[in-house]
């Protein structure tokens, strides 16, 4: 760049220095304005000029006559003055004017000589003046760009948003079946869609029917027996906390303890200080489970004071194993209950197993999660302003419109028109590809020598136990842990499987989650294909989405409600809270009609491994075994999760 600003002012000076007038002689130049002559003088001096301007291309051998009086200067023995006395030699008065004149001339020369140096001068000094600015600016250019570097390199707390929004390069991994794609949708894009890509393919899907809040026979006085108070204080993000609640109620019915609303912990990395009641009605969650426990706002005036730590009722992850069972809690937490009339799980989250459990218990944490907890009227007024932009019409009433959007369900179709046209359908889609997830995968991404040293630097700051357990084992190959199927997809591979499954172009799509790893980079390849994609931040106005700003959980909850809400809910990853819960919460108001895809990541790396080979019609054809195996009606295994598959004589009850 400097090079040619450089290039550019050593032109203009040559070119300036040519227009400048040029003095070819002691004297002025013949005919200037400058020079002025009687007019006598003028004639005689006329003919002598004349003389040498003719006689001058002819005492120069081989010189081109073209040139005129510039070649003249070359010969050696040329003299002005002889010139000039040769047409004035018979004529001494003659002489003696012109010589007054040429005296005169000199002067004039002078002046004008003396000007242009001056003019010279100040036009350099202009020049490298100009020159120097030019090298300041590339100079601190180049420094603004070294700083952005260190910046991102420097990976600071509040830095993340440099991993994800940094303008880059688009990176696609499959360009061969990208292509494909992109073909086999331009070709579908007028033909009849297919409808089974809208509902779930087995029947046996609708005969599970919602019953976690069926009335079951209870033990009468047992509240008499109450034996202190349960107080939790959850981590984590919005599901996270959701998980833990539903747990807590379990814990306090097995423990015949009282439970105290739940408290939430303010996180660095949610950066949220909402509390229950800011996201969930708390008298609609006391009074659904008032039958089962007792549940209250705050600890009686005479326990509030106690230091729980010091009396040994503080209860930490080092004090319970992770899926501890119900005798963990007799054994270790019921004494002191007894003893000191309450009990703080500090950071209370997965700490309850889900097998062995007595039914009751399995059944009331399914009550709770798809029952007791509803989202504050502002969540749910916000969420249905969401839904009603996506589907940009009305929408049919169904159970799962009821259970989230509570009084603002969105109306049915205002005119006969709306109702024949029917709710615009879309598609859910939570694509985990945040930099968190991607950088402790350990896989590579198709970014090359960047992506690797981006990666690393964030591991280095936010996994540090990570990257101590790796230096003393012997890390799998990036290649590897893409052919086990432990790599995060990508936007370009999930576009890929919901082409192979048979959505068009035009299908639109709801994008929940945190912000994509690469940002536009990454998103290139989806939105190529899939160009209708919106989110919950281009659907909703500033003034609309202000009230949850700085509320992570709050922002996750409009999210949940949008993807729970959904014709088609896709995962990427089937281990996400919000994709479990989502998922669960699916299955159990869906009534068989809410279909959820979620691709088995090791099967689909076989598949696109075959990229450069395999066929347009193969590859649909595997893509769509892959999906619909993982559709089938399943009971809960043991030990799986309830709120994740809730098919299960606890949750929901089978028509015969």
């Amino acid at each position: 760049m400097l090079g040619k600003e450089m290039v550019v002012v050593v032109v203009l000076k040559f070119r300036i220095l040519e227009a400048l007038p040029r003095d070819n002689g002691l004297m002025g130049k013949q005919g200037s304005p400058r020079s002025p002559r009687p007019g006598v003088q003028n004639a005689d001096l006329s003919l002598g000029m004349k003389e040498y301007q003719c006689r001058c291309p002819e005492t120069l051998p081989g010189s081109d006559p073209s040139i005129g009086r510039r070649m003249s200067w070359g010969d050696k023995n040329w003299n002005p003055k002889t010139v000039i006395l040769h047409g004035l030699k018979n004529d001494s008065a003659k002489y003696s004017a012109f010589k007054g004149v040429y005296v005169g001339k000199r002067h004039l020369w002078l002046r004008k000589y003396v000007r242009s140096i001056v003019f010279m001068i100040g036009l350099m000094g202009f020049f490298l003046l100009f020159d120097s600015l030019l090298v300041s600016i590339f100079d601190l250019r180049n420094l603004q760009h070294h700083s952005t570097q260190i910046k991102s390199s420097g990976l600071k707390d509040d830095d993340r948003g440099a991993f994800i929004n940094e303008e880059k390069s688009s990176v696609q991994m499959y360009d061969r079946l990208h292509n494909l794609a992109s073909s086999a949708l331009a070709e579908k894009e007028f033909k009849q869609g297919s409808s089974w890509l809208w509902e779930e393919p087995y029947r046996k899907a609708s005969a599970w029917k919602p019953c976690a809040d069926r009335k079951v026979p209870t033990n009468l006085g047992k509240f008499d027996k109450n034996n202190g108070y349960i107080l939790i204080s959850a981590n984590g993000g919005l599901n996270q906390q959701r998980v833990a609640i539903c747990n807590a109620v379990a814990v306090a019915s097995l423990l015949n303890a009282t439970l105290v609303l739940p408290r939430f912990l303010y996180s660095n990395v949610w950066n949220d200080p909402s509390q229950f009641g800011d996201i969930y009605q708390e008298e609609y969650f006391m009074n659904i489970l008032k039958g089962d426990i007792n549940v209250v706002k705050e600890l009686p005036p005479h326990l509030r004071s106690l230091d729980i730590e010091a009396i040994g009722s503080l209860i930490t992850d080092a004090d319970l194993v992770k899926e501890a069972k119900p005798i963990d809690y007799i054994r270790h937490i019921l004494p002191l209950l007894v003893r000191n009339g309450v009990v703080h799980f500090l950071g209370f989250g997965n700490r309850l197993g889900f097998d062995p459990l007595p039914s009751n218990l399995q059944r009331l944490r399914c009550k709770c999660n798809f029952h007791a907890l509803k989202f504050v009227p502002k969540i749910q007024q916000v969420g249905s302003l969401l839904v009603r932009r996506i589907r940009n019409s009305g929408a049919a009433r169904s159970m799962l419109d009821r259970q989230l959007l509570g009084n603002f369900m969105l109306d049915n179709p205002s005119n006969k028109h709306d109702a024949a046209k029917g709710p615009s359908k879309y598609l859910a889609l939570h694509l985990r590809f945040e930099v968190d997830m991607v950088a402790y995968s350990m896989c590579e991404f198709g970014g090359g020598e960047n992506e690797r040293n981006e990666l690393q630097a964030y591991r280095e700051i936010h996994f540090p136990l990570l990257i101590e357990r790796l230096k003393n084992s012997n890390p799998i190959p990036p290649a590897e842990l893409r052919k086990l199927g432990r790599c995060p997809l990508t936007p370009e591979e999930a576009a890929l499987v919901l082409a192979g499954l048979g959505f068009k172009r035009g299908t639109y799509f709801y994008l929940a989650g945190f912000q994509i790893y690469g940002g536009k980079s990454r998103m290139d390849s989806f939105t190529s294909l899939y160009p209708n994609l919106v989110t919950k931040e281009t659907l909703l106005t500033p003034d609309e989405l202000a009230p949850f700003r700085n509320f992570s959980s709050q922002l996750a909850a409009l999210d949940f409600i949008a993807c729970a809400t959904a014709d088609v809910f896709a995962m990427t990853d089937s281990g996400s809270q919000l994709s479990s819960l989502v998922s669960g919460f699916r299955t159990y108001y869906g009534g068989g009609h809410a279909p959820t895809l979620r691709p088995n990541k090791k099967r689909l790396a076989a598949i696109l491994s075959e990229n450069s080979t395999i066929g347009w019609n193969s590859f649909e054809d595997r893509v769509k075994k892959m999906i619909e195996e993982g559709q089938r009606v399943r009971v809960r295994g043991f030990g799986r999760s309830i709120y994740r598959l809730p098919r299960c004589r606890e949750c929901m009850c089978k028509a015969q």
